[in-house]
């Protein structure tokens, strides 16, 4: 599947899709024996021989993992500034990256892979993936403002597609919600309850798809199991990989 050259380069570990491109601007990056360097080019890396400093990318076994992000880790592969990554947190021999987005101030479930297909498909807004929340906010919400939010409010332009919100308990700070929605846009839970003025105090995703986090400590991590995999891949419409992946056990 052909995608931008800098994320093929983010997937593979190479570098964060900053870097990446910073990589491809400075002429390091070759396609097929041509010095690419600009931005936007599509590539399929099964298919092409993608090489950087003339070294090719090498094909590596999948790997599919869930990991429980805590609180003060960001969600990319490196960070210019020194912050605390969520790869900090993982230590394996393959090149995975995370998948999707969750801010450094929330925690809960994270997939990473370096299986491009199907990070593709659950970041893609076009295959709907749900993601669920549980969000405590500051304060409590009368119904009205809760019906506001189950029609969609406008975010950036654009109505959020909220597939259910329930309140589930009160706490002494506000009111704890069960949010489902199925877009990525950065912040997005965060940004819709503060549109209606209630502030995110605590945010924790507790599923992607069909996976949770069923128990699983912050912090830690593990391969997902061979039924999770097959689960995953096939709520994507991908067929599930062969036996001998990580994560397929």
């Amino acid at each position: 599947m052909e995608r931008r050259l800098q994320r093929v380069l983010a997937e593979h570990g190479v570098a964060s899709r900053r870097k990446a491109e910073e990589l491809i601007r400075a002429g390091r990056v070759s396609v097929d024996g041509t010095v690419v360097r600009e931005m936007g080019v599509r590539v399929d890396p099964e298919r092409q021989d993608i090489r950087v400093d003339g070294r090719p990318l090498r094909p590596e076994r999948r790997r599919y993992l869930i990991l429980h992000k805590p609180v003060g880790y960001i969600t990319t592969a490196s960070d210019e500034r020194g912050r605390r990554t969520v790869l900090d947190l993982v230590e394996v021999p393959e090149r995975v990256v995370p998948v999707g987005r969750l801010d450094r101030d929330s925690s809960g479930l994270l997939l990473l892979s370096n299986d491009g297909d199907l990070i593709y498909r659950i970041t893609h807004p076009r295959y709907e993936l749900e993601k669920e929340y549980e969000v405590l906010v500051d304060g409590f919400p009368p119904p009205s403002v809760i019906e506001q939010l189950r029609r969609g409010v406008t975010v950036g332009g654009r109505p959020v597609a909220v597939r259910s919100i329930e309140p589930i308990r009160t706490e002494e700070a506000g009111t704890v919600f069960r949010v489902v929605i199925h877009e990525g846009r950065n912040r997005i839970v965060r940004r819709m309850f503060e549109r209606v003025g209630y502030p995110v105090l605590r945010l924790v995703r507790t599923r992607v798809g069909p996976l949770r986090l069923d128990g699983l400590k912050p912090g830690a991590w593990r391969d997902l199991t061979r039924r999770e995999l097959e689960d995953l891949f096939r709520a994507v419409g991908l067929t599930p990989p062969a036996a001998g992946s990580r994560g397929s056990a």
